[in-house]
């Protein structure tokens, strides 16, 4: 089962991580890369989106 993570930092500084192993937010959040990023996710590296972190692994 894939899981999609996300590194952003929290208005306070604080790192945070969240794991996304549920496959309909998988594919909602999907929706907001574009071909290139999905393929560069789909290849196992990492994304950024603004100050966001995300990275799909199998």
């Amino acid at each position: 089962m894939p899981v999609l993570i996300r590194k952003y930092k929290m208005s306070s500084g604080l790192m945070q991580e969240e794991r996304i192993d549920d496959p309909d937010r998988i594919e909602r959040y999907m929706r907001i890369f574009d071909k290139e990023d999905l393929k560069k996710l789909e290849s196992g590296a990492k994304v950024f989106i603004e100050k966001d972190e995300w990275q799909l692994l199998p």
